[in-house]
């Protein structure tokens, strides 16, 4: 028995429209459903990146309450062709690239900040398999 993947993955977030801005109309990830003071749910390929507002979530009835705080990660994959494309229109877009890394075997990866400080990636395919 094995799960398939990771199917969902949770930001915490002080601002949705904040959120909406970077994550749909910057990068380009389709609303799959939006609460207005609570969260944000967006389309990543296969995967869904949830974007929650910490306080309502943490006070939640409907499902467990959940909640965080602090920097955390996530990283985004896309073909090896791609990855320079995705490199290009974070840089027009006027994010700054924290780093690059080379991660052997013709694997890159770089990372970049959202507005509420998450650590984001962009991989190239393949990375991990």
């Amino acid at each position: 028995m094995e799960f398939a993947k990771i199917k969902e993955t949770c930001l915490y977030v002080t601002d949705l429209e904040r959120s909406k801005e970077f994550y749909h109309a910057q990068l380009g990830l389709p609303i799959i459903s939006e609460v207005p003071g609570r969260h944000l749910f967006l389309r990543a390929g296969s995967s869904v990146l949830l974007c929650f507002l910490a306080e309502v979530s943490r006070q939640s009835t409907e499902v467990p309450p959940h909640f965080g705080s602090g920097q955390l990660h996530v990283a985004f994959e896309t073909s090896p062709a791609e990855y320079p494309k995705w490199k290009e229109k974070i840089e027009a877009l006027q994010i700054p690239i924290e780093h690059e890394h080379n991660w052997g075997n013709g694997y890159l990866s770089f990372y970049f900040r959202d507005p509420d400080q998450h650590c984001l990636e962009i991989v190239m395919t393949g990375m991990w398999e």
